[in-house]
């Protein structure tokens, strides 16, 4: 099929939406949107192709009481697909990918098909490593941007529409994320007393753009975006927002809460919750009103994990903890010259570069919860347990 650019695209779609117009039409005709204007190339285009399925996933009841919860990000389709069986080993009774679950963004060319996107989910769908653990471990997942379809993109990204189509056909998401904008979940498993909440954000379809730095002719170390004060500024949406509040107010006795970009530290100047402050401010608030229950953050993004720790005075003093676990099979660097490349008082331990996962192991009876973040070959490289 002929890849058309956006303009020619756009160009077309309003042609036919608008249809043959009066002069005195012209004026009151509203400025139909880029999304808008590509739904019927888009309705067109999915007469003509076949998205792909993921392979079947085991199901898990909504009473299962859940002990030992794995998640990861930052899988390339095409490189080694080992980590799965070690994921396994760990037998989790549920996983969580948490973003850049394939790199269906290397290779763009920027055609509105997000051809490369969809090969990438393709190979997955033919992926023996993950069928197979597909067929064991029930899965939850969120995007972040490289599975979104864009490096660093948001609510801006022309395709996000396209882009959530293909992401919730391959996934198989549930009717209600259907139903809405974006692809934030919330699930609850667990009896009386061993509730656990999981609560994936979106944090790609409705964020705003953020601030860059001003140019200098060095590309700056650790990344180029700066903290915006921006009020008008969001990381999740108005609905989104509305919705985690929601949400937040519901019975559990632990809450998992998945955002697919770092949320505690302030080290760094790539992608963070950090480069929108009120954004977190308002997070950290909401979470301090919750409904009482135990807490952590998982996170992924960076290539490399850790633990980290803080008390913002936002959440009313209380010790967040939040783990980082990145990348399962794309690593860049060493765990050595990471940790000193990036020094950071939130940071509790070394920064794991090499391969890994993430595990949150929970003691029901003795109210505790041990994360740790699990080596290539299943080994332990850093763990921490805290009391709920």
């Amino acid at each position: 099929m002929r890849r058309l650019s956006l303009f020619a695209l756009t160009t077309a779609a309003a042609a036919l939406a608008a249809g043959p117009a009066t002069a005195d039409q012209h004026d009151a005709q509203v400025p139909l949107s880029a999304e808008e204007l590509l739904q019927p190339y888009y309705e067109k285009l999915q007469q003509q192709i076949e998205l792909p399925v993921a392979p079947p996933n085991a199901g898990i009841a909504p009473e299962t009481v859940i002990t030992r919860l794995a998640f990861g990000s930052c899988n390339h389709q095409s490189r080694s697909q080992h980590m799965w069986a070690q994921i396994a080993a760990t037998n989790p009774e549920l996983f969580l990918f948490i973003g850049d679950n394939n790199y269906g963004d290397q290779g763009w060319d920027g055609d509105a098909a997000l051809t490369t996107l969809r090969q990438a989910y393709q190979t997955q769908a033919q992926t023996p490593e993950l069928t197979a653990f597909r067929s064991q471990i029930p899965m939850m997942i969120t995007w972040d941007d490289h599975d979104f379809g864009f490096n660093d993109g948001g609510a801006s990204f022309t395709y996000r529409d396209w882009s959530e189509t293909i992401f919730e056909t391959f996934w198989g998401a549930s009717d209600e994320v259907k139903s809405r904008p974006g692809i934030y979940e919330s699930r609850t498993f667990g009896t009386d007393g061993r509730l656990t909440q999981v609560i994936m954000l979106d944090t790609r379809f409705f964020r705003s753009d953020l601030a860059m730095m001003e140019y200098t002719p060095e590309r700056p170390p650790l990344g180029p975006y700066v903290p915006s004060e921006d009020a008008a500024k969001t990381m999740l949406g108005g609905a989104q927002w509305e919705w985690l509040e929601q949400e937040l107010a519901k019975p559990a006795d632990l809450r998992v809460i998945v955002s697919s970009i770092q949320v505690i530290t302030d080290a760094h100047n790539y992608e963070s919750w950090e480069a929108l402050p009120l954004e977190r401010a308002k997070l950290y608030e909401l979470l301090a009103a919750r409904e009482d229950s135990g807490m952590v953050l998982l996170s992924g993004d960076r290539h490399a994990g850790g633990i980290y720790s803080d008390t913002p005075e936002a959440a009313d003093g209380e010790q967040i903890w939040e783990l980082t676990s990145s990348s399962l099979n794309y690593s860049f660097s060493s765990t050595e010259r990471n940790t000193a490349r990036e020094p950071d008082p939130k940071r509790l331990t070394d920064f794991i570069s090499e391969e890994n996962f993430g595990l949150v192991e929970i003691d029901w009876d003795a109210r505790t919860f041990t994360t740790s973040l699990r080596g290539s070959e299943g080994e332990v490289r850093v763990t921490r347990t805290i009391s709920f």
